[in-house]
C-alpha cells in the first residue's frame, strides 16, 4: 500500500514538473493568466461589497459571513482550476483522436492519468490569495481554535465533492461527437453552487441538495463553521462524497466498456 502510494505522488510529481516546464515556455501567457485569475477574484469580492453597500444582510448572513464564503469557495475553485479543469477540456479530445489509448495502457490508473495528469501551473501560485481572505474574514468572525483546525479539511471535502460532480458529469463524453456542452453545463452547475442554499426554495433546493449535490459543496462546510450545531448538513456532505466515489467506479468502468478506440 505504502508503495503504491509513493508510485503514485512520484507520479503526479512529473505530471506537475511537465506542466511548468511547458506553461515557462510560454511565458507571456503564464504571466497573462494570473493577472486574469486576479482580476476575478478582485471582481467577486467588489460584487459582494457592492451589495452589502444597500443591505445589511441577505438571508441571514451579513457581510463577513458573505464574504468568508465566497473565500471558501475561491479556495476550492482555486484548487479544482489548479488540477482538475484542464482535464476535463482535453477529455473530449483523447476519446475522438484516441489519446486514451496510451493512457489506458499505462501502469497507472486510468481515472488517475485521464483527469489528473494536466495542472495549471500559473493558477497553482495564487493560493495565498483565497487563503489570506478566509483567514480575514473568519477573524472578523470569530472563529474558535476547532474552526481553524476543521478547515483545511474541509477545503479538501469540498474540493473533492466537486471533483467527483464533475468527474461524473464528464463521463457523458464517452457517448458524445464532442465535450464543449458538457463542459459547459459543468460550469453552470459551478455558478448555481455558488450561492447561499437559502436562496433557493422547494424543488430546486431539494434536486440541487439531494440529487445533485452542488449545493452541499460550499454551503455545508461554510454553515457548520458558522454554527456548530448544524451538523447535519455535514452528514449529508460525507455521504454525497461516500456516493460519489462508488457512482464514478461503476461509470468509469461503463465508459471503459463502451469506448471504441479511435485508432481501431
Amino acid at each position: 500500500m505504502l508503495s503504491r502510494t509513493k508510485y503514485y505522488l512520484l507520479l503526479y510529481r512529473e505530471f506537475i514538473k511537465t506542466c511548468f516546464v511547458e506553461a515557462m515556455s510560454f511565458r507571456l501567457h503564464f504571466v497573462l493568466l494570473i493577472i486574469m485569475d486576479l482580476v476575478f477574484y478582485a471582481s467577486v469580492f467588489a460584487s459582494v461589497d457592492i451589495i452589502y453597500q444597500h443591505v445589511e444582510t441577505i438571508g441571514t448572513w451579513n457581510r463577513e459571513q458573505l464574504m468568508f464564503f465566497v473565500s471558501f469557495i475561491l479556495s476550492v475553485n482555486h484548487l479544482q482550476m489548479s488540477l482538475l479543469a484542464n482535464n476535463y477540456w482535453e477529455l473530449s479530445l483523447l476519446i475522438r483522436q484516441g489519446g486514451l489509448d496510451f493512457l489506458l495502457v499505462k501502469p497507472a490508473s486510468s481515472l488517475f492519468s485521464t483527469f489528473l495528469r494536466r495542472i495549471s501551473a500559473g493558477s497553482t501560485l495564487l493560493f495565498l490569495v483565497p487563503w489570506s481572505c478566509m483567514i480575514y474574514f473568519g477573524n472578523k468572525l470569530g472563529f474558535t481554535w476547532h474552526a481553524w483546525v476543521i478547515l483545511p479539511f474541509l477545503v479538501l471535502l469540498a474540493f473533492m465533492l466537486t471533483g467527483l460532480i464533475e468527474t461524473i458529469i464528464s463521463c457523458a463524453m464517452f457517448w458524445m461527437l464532442e465535450g464543449v456542452g458538457i463542459n459547459f453545463l459543468r460550469m453552470q452547475l459551478q455558478q448555481v453552487a455558488r450561492w447561499p442554499d437559502f436562496i433557493y426554495a422547494g424543488f430546486i433546493r431539494k434536486i440541487l441538495t439531494f440529487f445533485i449535490p452542488v449545493l452541499l459543496i460550499y454551503n455545508a462546510p461554510s454553515r457548520f463553521l458558522f454554527d456548530f450545531h448544524d451538523w447535519l448538513v455535514m452528514v449529508g456532505m460525507l455521504s454525497a462524497v461516500a456516493i460519489g466515489w462508488v457512482v464514478l467506479f461503476f461509470l468509469w468502468k461503463l465508459c471503459l466498456n463502451s469506448y471504441e478506440s479511435a485508432s481501431s
